[in-house]
């Protein structure tokens, strides 16, 4: 056991340095900022990221974790099993508005499947700086697939048969990329004169502008080419204006000649005779923590790696941070400065890490001996500034009182009672858009409370939802979470006329807030109460003027509302108003739809005394939820017709068109027509019907006597033969087109003989398709699992073919995100008419 568990050990030892060595080797095939893996969990359908290079772990916390039936590029990368390649930010938005909402930042991507059998074993994802729709040229394809492949072999061998061994659940493992430009840093000083328009600079601001004696001609003009001559009129203004006393409330961000970054820091001189500007030019670097360059600054200045961790601090930076300089280097972020994490403190660090604009905000430190959740107002607000760099964050701090002109308003005194985590990091300044995204891909009542609860309550450290729905002027409960088990139960139904926030918020149509419990029972005396503190938000949900119902958000803990995020959930009410409105019709129409589905199928299939049949149908999990599916057997002559069909598209039509299908084959297999014939003449019914939909359909027409059959199919999967010994085949049936399509078309017909107790199976492809999967790959799956379940089908009793069709199908059954519905119909043929044969009927299967 010990030798095993060694083992485990070295096995997950070497995919840490597999994983940390492809996710690095990406960057620089992609010309790539930040790089994972993803890799195949425990949870069926459920991705874990298992490498990070280049953006610290915690930043990331929103995508650890990826369904793969989530519209987002890494999901599409490994569902499709083909690289999912985005040039920039206007690629991104058009084809994945979510994930564009939730990183709103210039940048590309591209995700690449690590191909491992017969699904990927997790995708290979970079993010990189934008490029034009049609330009990759920092893009190394062959290279990336290359590393993809290798990493899939890698972890295949690793496997060793045991797929559980490259599973992952765990946290990533956060890779420190090599350095890109090791040069050190470096700080000079000057005086200019503005009366003379002097420079006097000193050796080292020489030496960092790369000039030798005499190359530089004194002059502001000179110093400004040679400092950023892209920026040398944003210099020249500065320096006017700190010589009339408004000196730059933050140091100057500005780039020079080879479009690296530096900063400018320029204050009035001492002697105010003359009016002089002082100023230092600081190039930081990889190696600012090494010389300390940046010691000089009057300002606070800090460094951060790609990883989060704090390599420099000046003396300053820790100053107005309230810490020790050695207790800030060499630690998190957010362990040393834990007031620069959740929102909106995640979304600046995550632009300036993914692309190249500086980033600038206010930030609230805590006063000393104040805990993080002590009150609001106390602290200090700090100006902070993050300035991107190939390996490092330079990031300035100043107190927000020494600027003349801040660059953002201060935010209202206002500080979170607790951090928020995981999707919360977004912000709420891009939840709206995130939330109404999201909203357009919701359809169900359901779906849209179930958005609302993953998309806003998050963002604002909710813990609590529940949504009512007018009907017939009372409320009732149409989605909770969070509440005690029961506490709603007194308000379902509730009439228009109650005096309770839900009802008030609605027929005032004002939302209201309310930041503890003791606010609500002084409000409203007697009132049910679900917990003794916390906060709650009551909005009314109206759309175009009309009540829809009304929301209620709970917080754990009592909590103010600041005014932008009174604006925010009020301004969210509205659509989430209209979603519910569209979803209530939504559901009246898929309840009508339903029910015309399930009065054109066949309740009863007709019978014989010697062929046993079993249908089985199941309607798609998305959408309308009803689809053109279907089958049938028929009396023809003195046998029997077996029919399967799948109309184009969902819905209302196309459930239509399948019962007028249903109906013509049906009266052509009454007729004992031959079934090329069949398939012919409701091929130009359906071309006469022009309802803009084709229609896949496979006809059987069985002589019960002798077990011969005739077979003819359109653009339909081939049926599966069981033998009676357990052999079981795709069966070689030429097919025509689909019908709708081709009036001229011709459908031949196959002859074959079904033995006594074989099982013939006709299908629709819902029951074989997975989106990424190949077709052929569902077939033989499912001819594998006839074999298996086709056993019982040979033992007597008038159940045993149900019981076949009920296993070939508990699959999709329990699917909950089946694109297609699904219909499935076997027929047996049995040796001698048994006792009680006649009465067998086996179509009671519409599930």
């Amino acid at each position: 056991m010990a030798g095993s568990g060694e083992q485990a050990v070295r096995a997950r030892t070497r995919l840490a340095a597999l994983l940390a060595e492809v996710s690095t080797g990406a960057l620089g095939a992609a010309g790539g900022r930040v790089a994972g893996v993803y890799l195949r969990s425990y949870t069926p359908g459920l991705l874990h990221l298992a490498a990070l290079a280049g953006l610290p772990g915690p930043l990331f916390r929103p995508w650890w974790r990826l369904h793969v039936g989530r519209p987002f590029p890494v999901s599409d990368a490994y569902r499709l099993g083909v690289p999912v390649v985005l040039a920039n930010a206007a690629e991104t938005v058009r084809r994945y508005p979510q994930f564009a909402a939730a990183l709103p930042f210039p940048f590309g991507s591209v995700h690449v499947p690590v191909p491992g059998g017969a699904e990927p074993l997790g995708v290979l994802t970079v993010l990189r700086p934008a490029a034009p729709d049609t330009g990759d040229e920092l893009l190394d394809r062959e290279l990336l697939a290359r590393l993809a492949e290798g990493l899939g072999a890698e972890l295949v061998a690793l496997a060793d048969g045991d797929a559980n061994a490259i599973l992952w659940d765990g946290e990533p493992l956060c890779v420190r990329p090599p350095a890109v430009r090791p040069a050190a840093a470096a700080v000079g000083r000057f005086i200019w004169d503005p009366v003379t328009c002097s420079v006097h600079a000193d050796d080292r601001l020489h030496a960092l502008l790369g000039l030798r004696p005499g190359e530089f001609a004194g002059t502001e003009a000179a110093l400004a080419d040679a400092v950023a001559p892209a920026d040398a009129h944003l210099i020249r203004a500065a320096l006017r204006d700190t010589a009339a006393g408004k000196p730059p409330g933050a140091p100057l961000s500005v780039r020079a000649r080879d479009g690296t970054a530096r900063l400018l820091e320029l204050w009035p001189g001492d002697d105010w005779t003359r009016r002089t500007v002082g100023g230092l030019v600081f190039d930081p670097g990889p190696a600012a923590s090494a010389d300390g360059a940046a010691d000089l600054l009057p300002q606070g200045v800090f460094c951060v790696d790609r990883l989060g961790v704090i390599v420099y601090a000046n003396p300053a930076a820790a100053r107005l941070t309230g810490h020790a300089r050695e207790s800030l280097l060499g630690r998190e972020l957010w362990a040393a400065m834990p007031w620069l994490s959740g929102p909106p403190y995640d979304d600046h660090l995550r632009g300036a890490l993914l692309s190249p604009e500086p980033v600038h905000f206010h930030a609230l430190r805590p006063s000393s001996g104040r805990g993080e959740g002590g009150p609001a107002g106390e602290g200090d607000w700090l100006a902070v500034s993050v300035h991107p760099g190939a390996d490092l964050l330079t990031c300035t701090l100043l107190p927000a009182s020494h600027m003349d002109t801040p660059f953002d308003p201060l935010p209202e005194t206002h500080l979170p009672e607790e951090p928020h985590t995981g999707d919360a990091s977004l912000g709420q300044v891009y939840r709206p858009i995130a939330l109404a995204i999201a909203l357009t891909d919701a359809v169900t009542a359901r779906q849209v409370s179930a958005v609302v609860m993953r998309e806003l309550l998050p963002a604002f450290g909710g813990r609590h939802l529940a949504i009512y729905l007018l009907q017939e002027r009372h409320l009732y409960l149409a989605w909770e979470s969070g509440f005690p088990h029961g506490f709603l139960a007194s308000f379902e139904g509730i009439g228009l006329d109650a005096r309770v926030p839900g009802v008030e918020t609605l027929t005032t149509g004002r939302p209201l807030f309310f930041e503890s419990m003791q606010q609500i029972a002084a409000s409203y005396p007697g009132i049910p109460l679900d917990a003794d503190e916390g906060a709650r938000a009551f909005l009314p949900l109206i759309a175009s003027g009309r009540p829809v119902g009304s929301c209620i958000l709970g917080f754990d803990r009592s909590r103010s509302f600041s005014p932008e995020e009174r604006a925010v959930l009020t301004a969210l009410a509205g659509p989430i108003a209209h979603a519910m409105e569209r979803a209530q019709r939504y559901d009246s129409e898929a309840a009508l739809a339903r029910g015309l589905q399930q009065a054109l199928l066949p309740r009863r299939l007709s019978t014989h005394p010697r062929v046993e049949t079993a249908g089985r149908y199941l309607p798609g999990t998305q959408g309308m939820d009803v689809g053109g599916d279907w089958y049938d057997v028929v009396g023809a002559g003195d046998g029997l017709a077996l029919v399967i069909g799948d109309v184009q598209g969902h819905g209302v039509q196309a459930a239509a068109t399948m019962g007028q299908l249903r109906s013509a084959v049906r009266a052509f297999a009454l007729g004992d027509r031959p079934p090329d014939e069949v398939l012919s003449g409701t091929n130009h019914l359906l071309i006469d019907l022009d309802p803009g939909q084709f229609a896949s359909c496979c006809y059987l027409r069985l002589d019960p006597a002798t077990g011969r059959a005739r077979i003819a199919r359109a653009g339909h999967p081939p049926p599966l033969l069981r033998a009676p010994d357990g052999r079981t085949r795709l069966l070689d049936i030429p097919g025509g087109v689909v019908l709708g399509v081709d009036a001229q078309a011709r459908y031949p017909v196959t002859e074959l003989l079904l033995e006594p107790d074989a099982i013939l199976a006709l299908y629709t492809d819902g029951l074989v398709e997975r989106p990424g999967a190949d077709i052929d790959d569902g077939i033989d799956a499912l001819r594998l699992a006839l074999a298996r379940a086709g056993g019982a089908a040979g033992r007597r009793g008038g159940r045993s073919l149900a019981g076949v069709a009920d296993r070939l199908t508990a699959g999709a059954r329990h699917a909950t995100d089946r694109p297609d519905d699904v219909a499935l119909l076997l027929a047996a043929r049995r040796r001698a008419p048994g006792p009680r044969s006649a009465a067998v009927v086996a179509g009671d299967g519409l599930a």
